[in-house]
């Protein structure tokens, strides 16, 4: 059975699809965008926007009963490259247990965003 991961803490879905399911014992969140859903704006900058998103994860790790220690996977997209080292420096505040990880920069992000990150977590 499905169960749809739904809050007002962290930004409403811009297409078809939910900001999470929970399969089992597993939640998989949709990719999260630097957007504050306070005011359902994007934040201006690299910094802000991981910030913003890790924020928003963490939200909705919270409504699907679990939290950070236990991410499993997480997949990171980034318009640039070369913003590698500052998204790291973020990322790595929030995701201390280290869980397996893909980065790739790509050609464009949604609402013109600088990056996005998608989890796999567990709940115990």
């Amino acid at each position: 059975m499905l169960k749809k991961i739904s809050t007002e803490k962290a930004p409403a879905a811009i297409g078809p699809y939910s900001q999470g399911i929970i399969a089992g014992n597993t939640v998989y969140l949709s990719g999260q965008i630097g957007i504050d859903p306070a005011v359902g704006k994007a934040v201006e900058g690299i910094e802000a926007q991981t910030e913003q998103i890790c924020k928003n994860i963490g939200n909705l790790l919270k409504e699907a009963g679990t939290d950070y220690a236990h991410v499993v996977k997480t997949t990171c997209f980034l318009a640039d490259i070369n913003d590698f080292k500052t998204f790291n420096g973020i990322y790595e505040k929030y995701f201390i247990s280290k869980p397996a990880r893909s980065c790739v920069a790509v050609k464009d992000l949604p609402a013109g965003m600088l990056c996005e990150i998608e989890v796999t977590a567990v709940i115990e």
